[in-house]
């Protein structure tokens, strides 16, 4: 149902079984898929693609113009997946041509009250932003991923898969993945060991993860070394290569 004081722009693309509440605005560019509930007094700019499924509450702005002051009015674009829910007044903004022009969120997020997605970010999927949690320009985040309530995540940060960051917490470094990591700046505090254990790791898997975690953060070493060690150690294990490529691959460097 689409409310009848609910603004439409010509050219916008509204798919099948579409909720959209009153006194939303819907600008033209805006592509919304099917299934998708819109509350009331949402604004979406585009252009921006919603794919289908995704719940929109009121007072969300999504697709707008960035907040970077080098952002001239360029045609950049918000990619949006499927079966994510956007809480109250959530900010989700487009790219700039400073990266590649894109923001992109994947499917199935819970983007609580009040958070931030800046400008050319990139959020996989099954993440959590609690409240009040940002993200700055060109920050990456890794599938499975939690935010807590009032975290802040520095530009060109990069947040890894499976990761946990506690409330309040400044991450000004890269976080690799499975890492639980708190305070002002953030520093690792071991293993988000019972969230891999949720979502069915095998323990042998768990224990070598853990055991690339000492060689990282128990030993001494330096980043280069403790990869060095890591595959050594597990060279045929997915879930541990994805933690020696993060650490390798890191521009900004790893919070230790």
């Amino acid at each position: 149902m689409i409310h009848e004081q609910a603004i439409i722009e010509p050219g916008a693309v509204i798919g099948k079984n579409v909720t959209i509440g009153p006194w939303t605005y819907i600008s033209k560019d805006v592509v919304i898929g099917d299934d998708c509930v819109i509350s009331s007094h949402v604004v979406i700019n585009g252009p921006t693609r919603i794919g289908k499924g995704n719940r929109i509450f009121q007072f969300a702005s999504i697709g707008e113009e960035c907040q970077d002051l080098k952002y001239a009015g360029e045609p950049t674009e918000l990619v949006i997946g499927d079966n994510n829910t956007f809480r109250e007044s959530c900010t989700i903004h487009r790219g700039t041509i400073q990266d590649n022009s894109l923001t992109q969120i994947g499917s199935n997020n819970l983007f609580m009250a009040y958070t931030h997605v800046a400008h050319d970010c990139v959020v996989g999927n099954n993440c959590i932003l609690a409240n009040n949690a940002s993200i700055a320009g060109h920050v990456h985040v890794g599938d499975h991923a939690i935010l807590g309530g009032m975290s802040g995540v520095h530009q060109f940060c990069h947040i890894g898969a499976h990761s946990f960051i506690a409330a309040n917490a400044l991450v000004l470094k890269d976080v690799p993945p499975y890492i639980m990591a708190s305070g002002q700046p953030t520093k690792p505090f071991g293993l988000n060991s019972e969230g891999l254990k949720r979502r069915g790791f095998d323990k042998d898997v768990i224990l070598q993860i853990k055991r690339a975690y000492k060689e990282v953060y128990r030993k001494g070493l330096s980043a280069e070394e403790a990869v060095a060690q890591i595959n050594k150690a597990s060279p045929d294990t997915p879930e541990v290569k994805l933690f020696s490529d993060f650490i390798e691959n890191s521009s900004r460097g790893i919070i230790r």
